[in-house]
């Protein structure tokens, strides 16, 4: 690059295109006049569609965002809204947003337009949530300790005098179903003790190369037959260049177990259920010492009602359950799982209807992995 003071146009132009916020620069009229890359993967529109139409014609329906450039152009005065604000794309995308627009003055000539800066915050708020989830489990684990310890012991008690209990009354006694039922119903809160006890300490991670895709097919392959009974469709959409990745395969397993039977029991008959690989190219993950790590995403989206907003901010909360038959610790469980292989674990609605999971996973190069371990 040449002398900083005197930058060429190309220059400066190759700055704001390698910038991480969407640039929108509009004239006095309100043509658009500059749209770096990031506002074309911001919005779906392409520098070419738009540069020298009306701002205004191609974002028409973003209220707030006209009201501040329109504000801008008629006052001279930069404004700003730092508060969250949706941004609808050309298609079914959306994005969270902060907007800042500039009023552009030259030395000697009036107002010349205004510049608009739209900072992403979709990312922030998506990891603010996981922090906040992540929190609250820390604190439910150390109370599901302590309470799992105090139910068992006396719980086993129980149990076993149901047991004596059945053996001191004859067969074809009616009174046998009560101390079936003890015996019964002690093993189903049993079981929600040893789902406790996995959530505040589960075993450590045995690391191996995992083919994610082939672990995808090989679980579909034991959800087959109940699908196939509703005329469940699974659709395909596994990118084949992803390289191993570096995990437990059988907590990732029962992670993805989980997540797909969940899809499968929300999801309608004769309906379907797509299961897609890919990068993520927004998300990364810093070790020390390393490059930032790419991400794996491995999205479920079902055909099901879909999440409601007051739901989703309670599905991780252990016992919260939508489902007749449930004990409320299954999502629990898989966030532990993702973050434990310090992934992140989404959930969102599909506009088109259902709910879509994201699970991203760090694409470790074992080597990386080794000496980390090694560090220790």
């Amino acid at each position: 690059m040449s002398n900083p003071l005197h930058l060429s146009q190309q220059e400066y132009a190759l700055i704001l295109e390698n910038i991480d916020d969407a640039i929108i620069t509009v004239n006095q009229q309100g043509q658009i006049i500059l749209f770096n890359s990031a506002a074309q993967h911001y919005t779906g529109l392409s520098e070419k569609q738009v540069i020298g139409k009306s701002f205004f014609k191609y974002f028409h329906w973003q209220e707030t965002l006209c009201y501040l450039v329109r504000t801008t152009l008629d006052e001279g005065r930069s404004i700003s809204n730092h508060e969250t604000v949706t941004l609808k794309t050309s298609g079914s995308q959306q994005r969270q947003v902060s907007i800042t627009v500039s009023p552009i003055f030259s030395i000697s000539e009036p107002q010349q337009g205004a510049v608009i800066v739209l900072h992403d915050l979709t990312r922030i708020r998506s990891l603010e949530s996981t922090v906040r989830h992540a929190d609250q489990l820390t604190m439910i684990e150390t109370m599901a300790a302590g309470l799992a310890h105090e139910i068992k012991n006396p719980l086993g008690g129980i149990k076993g005098s149901a047991q004596l209990l059945q053996l001191e009354l004859d067969s074809d006694s009616e009174l046998q179903e009560y101390p079936q039922l003890i015996v019964r119903e002690a093993e189903r809160v049993n079981r929600i003790i040893e789902e406790l006890l996995n959530l505040s300490h589960p075993r450590k991670a045995r690391l191996e190369s995992i083919n994610i895709g082939q672990l995808l097919i090989e679980i579909v392959k034991l959800h087959k037959n109940t699908a196939s009974n509703r005329d469940v469709l699974f659709i395909w959409q596994l990118d084949p260049s992803i390289p191993d990745i570096q995990g437990d395969r059988d907590l990732l397993t029962r992670l993805f177990l989980n997540l797909i039977k969940n899809s499968c029991e929300a999801t309608t008959n004769k309906s379907e259920i797509i299961i897609a690989t890919q990068i993520n190219a927004e998300y990364h993950l810093s070790l020390p010492g390393t490059r930032p790590t790419p991400m794996v995403q491995i999205s479920i989206s079902d055909q099901g009602p879909g999440i409601s907003t007051t739901e989703l901010e309670k599905i991780f909360t252990p016992f919260y359950t939508t489902k007749t038959a449930g004990n409320g610790l299954g999502l629990p469980i898989c966030q532990k799982i993702v973050t434990d292989h310090e992934g992140l674990l989404q959930f969102t609605d599909r506009p088109e209807g259902g709910t879509q999971v994201k699970v991203l996973l760090p694409l470790f190069d074992i080597r990386i992995t080794n000496q980390i371990d090694k560090g220790k």
